[in-house]
């Protein structure tokens, strides 16, 4: 699947730019009072390679929304108490209630992801949560929530720019760490588990939307159309039911 996604996308006028994300943002206002009038919550699922603009494209997702509707949370390793929990466990725990969206920067895929490639999880515990997983989502889905899920691609060169932008950066210098060297050099092993997600756990209910992200701009503006529509298609799902 990741071999078919056009990198080429882009968009190259800010004056388009700026008036695209200006209207998905507002489109996103007027569908956050919607999920309250319906009692929809409303899950975002970010993930992505390294340095793949997750973070820039959730900060145009949120920055016109009213603030006290929306939750982010930034997923890294679990705790030793949690550890000590199924691991969906502390992910139930952050389920928005109706009318609220919850963003997840890094989410419950870690377990098919970082834990599978890094060794931190059994062949058995990741295979297996890949059913997990499904109803885990699909009992959301069957009641009042939609399940946005984003998979943020760029290529290995792009990261790499990125890369060493960030370490020219005083500013960002922050934002690389020695992590993210060493995924970078199991990149053959992420890709394989990326692949394997997105055909496994890629559901009607809940698919995964690839967001092109080697260029930032259309990378944000796709990300606020995706989640427009999500919201929107849910909201007629449940009118007519």
């Amino acid at each position: 699947m990741l071999e078919n996604v056009d990198l080429t996308l882009q968009i190259s006028d800010k004056k388009q730019y700026k008036k695209e994300l200006k209207q998905s943002q507002l489109e996103l206002l007027k569908l956050q009072r919607s999920l309250i009038d319906n009692q929809i919550g409303c899950l975002i699922v970010c993930e992505g390679w390294d340095a793949s603009g997750k973070g820039g494209a959730i900060k145009r997702l949120t920055s016109g929304l009213d603030p006290r509707g929306f939750d982010v949370h930034s997923i890294g390793a679990p705790s030793i108490n949690e550890k000590r929990h199924h691991y969906l466990k502390r992910f139930w725990t952050k389920v928005p209630p109706y009318g609220k969206i919850t963003i997840f920067d890094r989410s419950w895929y870690g377990r098919v992801l970082v834990e599978r490639v890094e060794n931190l999880a059994t062949s058995a515990e990741w295979s297996r949560a890949f059913q997990e997983i499904n109803q885990f989502e699909n009992l959301l889905t069957e009641d009042r929530y939609v399940v946005v899920k984003l998979w943020f691609h760029i290529s290995k060169n792009e990261q790499l720019r990125r890369f060493g932008e960030r370490a020219a950066n005083p500013l960002k210098q922050w934002k690389l760490t020695d992590e993210d060297w060493r995924n970078r050099a199991k990149w053959d092993d992420y890709e394989m588990a990326v692949e394997d997600m997105l055909d496994r756990t890629s559901t009607q209910a809940s698919p995964w939307h690839v967001v092109e992200g080697e260029d930032k701009l259309h990378a944000r503006v796709k990300t606020n159309q995706v989640v427009v529509k999500a919201i929107k298609d849910k909201i007629a799902i449940l009118s007519n039911t």
